[in-house]
């Protein structure tokens, strides 16, 4: 086992943004290993935002990001509980790196949810079809298909989608370690993607 020292605690802190308590003890449980420490601060914080999850958010912002260039826009509206926890840095840097995830990975919905019952039947159906068309057995196809609408939902949920700094993490992690930062519920609840000729858009 590492020894746990001060300047351990303080790496993991600048890394994680949790508290030196916080970090101390995640070091302890993973005897000293800074990377498994990361790890357990991560399970504790989604398990932290999944208590606060039916918590209202009326307060929040309206975070915009253009791409250089001007061709690409985005607006997305993320909420929290309080107006003192909206005006926080941390909170606006998460509004920003969800404005820029929006913009690079085009996702068509917020959650899993969101998706339109009819949109997820027609894609059960073409993997369905792909899968069989593959030669797979009849008996492992609806395992197949499910596993395919993983990475489905990876691609059009924002929540699902890898986080563009960090693709360790999903977006719905990075925002259950705001919320485990930051002691309140945070949600999205919409965004509006706007790109120069197409006229689509994509609001959730």
């Amino acid at each position: 086992m590492a020894e746990i020292t001060a300047q351990l605690v303080k790496q993991l802190r600048e890394l994680t943004g949790a508290g030196m308590m916080e970090c101390k003890s995640a070091l302890v449980e993973a005897k000293g290993d800074l990377a498994e420490a990361q790890v357990v601060l991560r399970k504790r914080g989604i398990a932290s935002a999944a208590k606060k999850a039916s918590r209202a958010t009326k307060q929040g912002l309206v975070g915009s990001y253009i791409h250089p260039g001007a061709q690409l826009g985005v607006l997305v509206e993320v909420n929290c509980e309080s107006d003192f926890v909206a005006r926080t840095d941390d909170f606006r840097q998460l509004v920003h790196d969800i404005a820029m995830q929006v913009a690079a990975a085009d996702p068509q919905y917020v959650r899993r949810e969101d998706v339109p019952a009819e949109v997820l039947e027609k894609e059960r159906e073409i993997q369905r079809a792909r899968a069989l068309a593959e030669g797979k057995p009849e008996k492992v196809v609806d395992k197949i298909v499910e596993g395919r609408l993983g990475k489905f939902y990876e691609e059009v949920c924002l929540y699902d989608q890898p986080f563009i700094k960090d693709n360790t993490l999903t977006v719905g992690q990075l925002i259950a370690t705001r919320i485990a930062k930051l002691g309140e519920n945070i949600t999205v609840s919409r965004f509006v993607r706007f790109k120069v000729g197409d006229r689509a858009g994509a609001d959730s």
